[in-house]
């Protein structure tokens, strides 16, 4: 049975200073890694003897606004079903600059994936063979699940502060 402890530590051996904050939350192997080695990381995931990572959970991302140069997590959730091991991989990116390598080369289930997530969040995917949005439609400005907007309507006089815990 492989443990959290083994596989941070090859996955460390191998990609060096390019991985870190390794964490396992609910015991998820969660870590970072660079725009640059996220498509190698998890080539190596996948085609690795042991490990056989072939199956890609999910592509989604999160957006932290009050983070300065890491506005944008694009985070992937990988699972081994062989050895039913599930890990989580993050990639920070900047509000300047939110390009990651399309995993459409690894995992042909990335492609909605990858379109959805650049639908809601508007990071885009660069190599992605058609993205475009696939869940709103093509004339929206603007991204949906991006925190750019006041979450409550300061002008409203409707509201009782009591119901609202203030």
């Amino acid at each position: 049975m492989l443990t959290n402890e083994e596989v941070a530590q090859t996955i460390i051996n191998q990609f060096g200073d390019s991985v870190r904050d390794f964490d396992d939350p609910y015991n998820l192997l969660t870590f970072s890694t660079t725009r640059e080695n996220i498509i190698p990381l998890i080539a190596y995931l996948k085609d690795h003897a042991t490990y056989q990572v072939g199956f890609l959970t999910d592509i989604t991302a999160v957006h932290y606004p009050d983070s300065p140069g890491q506005e944008f997590c694009v985070v992937y959730h990988l699972h081994s079903l062989v050895n039913n091991f599930r890990l989580r991989v993050k990639v920070y990116l900047s509000a300047d600059d939110i390009h990651v390598p399309t995993a459409t080369t690894l995992y042909a289930s990335a492609n909605w994936m990858e379109r959805e997530t650049f639908d809601l969040f508007g990071v885009i995917f660069d190599g992605h063979p058609d993205l475009r949005r696939i869940l709103n439609m093509e004339e929206m400005d603007y991204h949906p699940m991006r925190k750019e907007y006041p979450l409550e309507d300061e002008t409203r006089e409707d509201k009782i502060d009591a119901l609202f815990g203030r």
